[in-house]
This record gives C-alpha cells, structure tokens and sequence, in this order.
C-alpha cells in the first residue's frame, strides 16, 4: 500500500508527465516517448514509473481521439458537404444530425481503411509481437497518417504555417513537423468541403430563382416560394440520384 503522501506525489508527477506526453506526441514523438520511459519518481522503480506513465499517456490520447478522428481524417470535408445538401435541399431537420453524422463517420472509415490497415501491419501487430520498440511504433504509426494529409493538403496552406511557425524551409516533406501539417490539412479540407459545397448550390438555386420569378409574375407574391420549390428540388434530387452523386464525389475526390 503506498502512503498518501506517495499517492499525491505520483498524482502531482503524472498528470503534467501525461499532459506534456499527449502534446509532445505530435511534435516530438521520439522524445515524449523517451520522457515517459527514463522519469524517475523518487522510490518507486523505473518500471513501475514507466507502466504508470504509459497508462496515463495512453488515457490523455483517448481523451483526444475525436479531435484525431474529425481533424486528422477525411471526417470533416465528409460532414461539411453533407450538410451543404441538405441546406441545399431545404429540408431543414431531414436527414437529421444523427444520420448525417453516421454516414460520414462510416464514410471515413471506408476512405481511411488503406491509412488503418498500414498502421496495423507496420506498427501495430509489430509492436504487439515484440518486435520493435515503442518510439518504433509510434514512427510507423504515424507515417502512413502524414502521407495522407500531405496529399490532401494545398502547398500555399503549408507554406502558410511554415512561416507563422518561424522555421527554416524544410527542404523535404519528412522535415515538416506534424504539427504544422495538421493546421495546415485542416484548412485545406474546408476549403476543398465549401467548393464542393457551391458546386452542390448552383442547380437548387436555380430552381429557387424560377419558382421565385413564375410567383411574381403570376402575383402570387404572398406564397412562399420554399413550399413550392421544395418538390421540385426533392424531384430533381432523387431522379438524377441525389445521394449516389454525392457520396461517389466525395469518396473520389480523396484519390
């Protein structure tokens, strides 16, 4: 049983050691790795000191998973275009947030699953085998996710966090951290999700405009022009196959 003034200072250690490795993971993970593995707590032993920090390392990732999962994947341009249909369409609450939210986190993991089965072949079942070492892991583990972004990510948005990041000018796509490709992917999916989105506009706004202008013309200025455009927008939707456009736009657009 560990005295409670052993408990507070393992508490007091662990928690900024966990705090500083979760953040460190992404800008250094060679030396997070190495911090968890060589801190030492006073009495206890090395090992124990290692295990306890791993443990905490790993809670503080978990905690970040969904910025992992929306950020760092095809999940963001997925939802944005989603929700630009159905702005599109007008049909306010249909489909509702939780369907939207299921078919893009569904879409992402069929765009993803070349990235994740990389991840599991190289650094995964490496690691779980014994055959190569934590910090090995983690290198393997991240370098099919940064190939990835790289390819989805603009040179002017990367170039853009190169210089507020005040580093020298990588020569290579290996010197960019993964702290600066990240911001950097970000930017370059909601542009890429919004112009996809405008291109989702244009035909629903036509329909909108001449159902607008067949009103006025005829004096029906007092009838909403939404309740009639409405089924003309959801025919035209599902005649030309709303959803199959949509969803093969998106997917190939991350080739």
């Amino acid at each position: 049983m560990l005295s409670s003034s052993r408990l507070a200072r393992r508490f007091t250690f662990g928690l900024p050691a966990a705090m500083a490795l979760g953040l460190g993971i992404f800008v250094n993970p060679k030396a997070a790795w190495a911090a968890g593995l060589t801190l030492d707590l006073g009495s206890t032993s090395t090992q124990q000191t290692s295990t306890s920090l791993q443990i905490l390392l790993l809670m503080t990732v978990l905690s970040l998973a969904p910025a992992i999962l929306m950020l760092m994947t095809s999940f963001t341009r997925i939802i944005i275009v989603l929700s630009f249909v159905r702005n599109a369409l007008g049909t306010q609450q249909l489909p509702p947030n939780q369907v939207l939210a299921g078919l893009a986190l569904f879409l992402t993991f069929f765009v993803m699953a070349p990235t994740w089965i990389q991840i599991n072949t190289n650094a995964i079942q490496p690691y779980l085998k014994n055959q190569i070492t934590q910090t090995e892991a983690l290198t393997k583990a991240e370098e099919p996710l940064r190939i990835f972004m790289f390819k989805q990510t603009r040179e002017k948005d990367l170039e853009l966090f190169v210089g507020l990041s005040k580093m020298e000018r990588p020569k290579t796509y290996r010197e960019v951290p993964t702290y600066v490709l990240i911001p950097a992917f970000v930017i370059s999916e909601l542009k890429t999700a919004f112009q996809m989105g405008f291109a989702i506009f244009i035909p629903f706004i036509v329909i909108d405009m001449i159902v607008s202008s067949t009103l006025m013309s005829i004096g029906m200025m007092m009838l909403p022009p939404m309740m009639i455009s409405l089924p003309f927008k959801l025919l035209l939707f599902v005649l030309v196959d709303g959803w199959h456009l949509v969803v093969q736009s998106l997917v190939t657009s991350f080739k």
